[in-house]
């Protein structure tokens, strides 16, 4: 029954579909893309607004490629604008996303729909949802979502904004997906933390590569309380008991990040 599982963590740690090379911003690592990628961008056309994307040497890291601009989110959209032009960035969502260092030093920000194409690492947040008997509130995933569309997830899933804090993308997600306030939930507590790192499916011929930290949150719905979607972006919730969500993971009827988040709950 297990093999399920060590399926699934296998891919969530897989190497680039193709070698990568680091992205830097001020002597500093802050993403990475495909060898030969940027080439085909034309990012020449970006000098008039003083931008500068070029690639160089550099002692510990041989070849990368180095942003110059009069500043790190400017040169970034501008570079994700130019992705979107050439049909190359991934789903555009007019959101700001951090951009860090390494050392979680933030730098910038950038469009989401630029995010895997730039290999930036990304923050996201999942809400195990319990009813008070125990079962456990799951939503099926609208089948216009431009990612696993009509898999099922925890009862919210969704990335920190550059704007976020954790808790406020919590509450925000929380509220915007499943219509709650996390004030009348129960016993909200942090899990855990799952990490992915592997290739991304958002733009075609493996130019994409995934790189995320979820940290996760539990807490109880109290009885009388109904998830109701309000953004569009999920068909309906269920309440499920154990054996159907043991039945669905296997089965590998949830998204690779809510299985990875479960099955850390139930300490699989």
């Amino acid at each position: 029954m297990m093999n399920w599982l060590e399926k699934l963590r296998d891919e969530a740690q897989r190497p680039p579909a193709q070698p990568r090379m680091p992205l830097l911003w001020n002597g500093q690592v802050i993403g990475t893309v495909a060898q030969g990628f940027l080439d085909t961008v034309g990012v020449d056309c970006l000098l008039g607004q003083r931008i500068v994307i070029s690639q160089k040497k550099t002692p510990g890291l041989g070849a990368v490629w180095s942003v110059t601009a009069p500043d790190a989110s400017f040169g970034l959209n501008a570079l994700a604008h130019r992705l979107r032009e050439t049909g190359l960035s991934g789903p555009w969502r007019d959101e700001q996303i951090a951009v860090c260092t390494p050392q979680g030093q933030r730098v910038a920000t950038v469009e989401r729909g630029a995010v895997r194409v730039l290999g930036v690492a990304t923050h996201a947040v999942h809400l195990v949802g319990l009813a008070p008997d125990g079962h456990m509130w799951v939503q099926q995933r609208s089948d216009h979502k431009p990612n696993h569309p009509g898999k099922w997830d925890t009862l919210m899933g969704g990335m920190v904004a550059a704007t976020d804090t954790l808790a406020q993308a919590l509450a925000r997600e929380t509220l915007e997906e499943a219509g709650l306030d996390v004030a009348q939930l129960l016993h909200v507590q942090h899990g855990g933390q799952v990490q992915l790192a592997c290739p991304s499916d958002e733009v075609p011929g493996g130019v994409a590569y995934m790189r995320e930290r979820i940290d996760w949150f539990s807490a109880t719905v109290p009885a009388g309380l109904v998830p109701v979607n309000q953004d569009g972006e999920v068909q309906q919730f269920q309440c499920i008991d154990r054996a159907t969500l043991m039945e669905w993971l296997v089965q590998g009827q949830f998204t690779p990040e809510a299985s990875l988040v479960l099955a850390q709950y139930l300490q699989l």
